[in-house]
């Protein structure tokens, strides 16, 4: 090196200088790359996209060589500044040429380039994919080396060294979808996050309660024809001799198809019973929904641990989790919940506590009660026999009606 002259060395430091910048451009852009839009391209059979991807999969690898060859190269403009030095102004300049080759390092081969590759990581992490790839192969050995001897220094240390899966949890998929806001409508970026929360949401959150299911005794003709006569629900559940005892669902469609064909009778309404499925308490809407399409199901009957019926999950109400409320019925004419003018809500206590918080921007506990009526009686440990107001979290409740020691009517204040 000391027999060059002064211009080949600046030539040779302005070299290296530009391989540091190489170097350090490519690990941050390697590592800000977004990987799903790199899995987009390798889809469509982009060839750098693929490559890519592959050092990526790779990552011991990959970090191993780019700071090999940029600590290479480091080392070597130290050495080729110093030489340089002595040979333009003496070894008492070898202090000052440090000093500057830092500040020259920092600002074209480290902070320069990494700010470029952070801000545009796609165009320069796919051209230079060709020459990293090269560069993996070639320091292959080293790198191993390297690792092997860094691996065992952690292990002196305890520590292990796990590879990273690079799986998104819940939450993770929360964040990135929240992100994806100018890309996707805020409605369908809504359904997307609902359909991340199925897994949270339980069967009995969202099931109708069994006190609220029409039922009929099979063996009871006259309340049979009454109950047809009257309901206002879409299916009917059949009982034998006991409530506990169901025997089937019957769907109120195919009633009136029998009278529409002028064919009905007891016997053949018997023989539309369908046999009940069962769904046990605690199944995640997201198994559920997947249990619904295998098995070409509609409707479950959810039973907790000792096979009791608490209540009916549908189908249609996991997809109104999802989409939002799409359908409505008779029953529903009259507001579970109505907003006062002072801004107070008026509410039936069964409404469910999730759909609560969704109403009125609130957290409300749904550990235990899935109902408010349930929330309240839990808070109280008793069933009030008057008029009583209670807070709970931001939400001060107060008992407006009673009948029958049931609750059946709330007043609700956000306070």
């Amino acid at each position: 090196m000391e027999t060059l002259t002064p211009f080949w060395l600046s030539i040779a430091l302005i070299g290296l200088i530009l391989l540091s910048a190489f170097f350090s451009s490519a690990e941050t852009s390697m590592m800000a790359i977004n990987r799903y839009r790199l899995k987009t391209l390798s889809a469509k059979n982009n060839r750098k996209a693929k490559r890519t991807e592959k050092l990526l999969s790779d990552m011991d690898h990959l970090i191993g060589t780019i700071l090999l060859g940029n600590n290479l190269v480091n080392i070597f403009a130290s050495s080729v500044a110093t030489v340089l030095a002595i040979k333009l102004w003496g070894e008492g300049s070898v202090v000052y040429s440090s000093i500057l080759l830092t500040f020259v390092i920092l600002i074209f081969a480290e902070t320069t380039p990494k700010t470029f590759a952070a801000k545009n990581p796609e165009k320069i992490a796919l051209p230079v994919s060709y020459a990293i790839k090269s560069l993996v192969k070639l320091f292959r050995p080293f790198v191993w080396l390297i690792a092997k001897v860094s691996n065992a220094i952690l292990v002196v240390f305890g520590i292990k060294n796990n590879k990273n899966t690079e799986k998104l949890n819940s939450e993770e998929l929360r964040m990135v979808i929240d992100d994806a806001k100018p890309i996707i409508a805020s409605n369908y970026q809504k359904m997307l996050l609902n359909i991340v929360d199925l897994e949270k949401v339980k069967v009995e959150d969202i099931m109708i309660p069994r006190h609220e299911l029409i039922s009929v005794n099979i063996d009871d003709h006259e309340e049979i024809l009454k109950h047809l006569e009257r309901t206002q629900h879409n299916r009917l559940l059949a009982y034998d001799k006991s409530q506990d005892n169901i025997t089937g669902v019957i769907h109120m469609r195919d009633i009136v198809n029998l009278y529409a064909r002028n064919e009905f009778s007891i016997e053949a309404f018997l023989g539309l019973i369908r046999k009940p499925y069962f769904v046990p308490e605690g199944t995640s809407l997201a198994n559920q929904l997947e249990h619904f399409q295998k098995l070409k199901r509609r409707l479950g009957l959810v039973v907790d641990e000792y096979g009791e019926v608490r209540g009916m999950v549908v189908f249609e109400d996991i997809l109104e989790e999802i989409v939002g409320q799409f359908t409505s019925n008779q029953s529903e004419s009259i507001k579970e919940i109505s907003k006062q003018k002072d801004g107070s809500y008026i509410a039936d206590p069964r409404i469910s506590i999730r759909e609560l918080n969704s109403i009125l921007c609130t957290n409300l506990p749904v550990t235990n009660a899935k109902t408010l009526n349930g929330l309240i009686l839990e808070e109280l440990q008793t069933i009030p026999t008057r008029d009583v107001s209670i807070k709970i979290d931001e939400v001060l409740i107060e008992v407006m009606q009673i009948s029958d020691q049931t609750i059946k009517l709330v007043r609700l204040r956000k306070v």
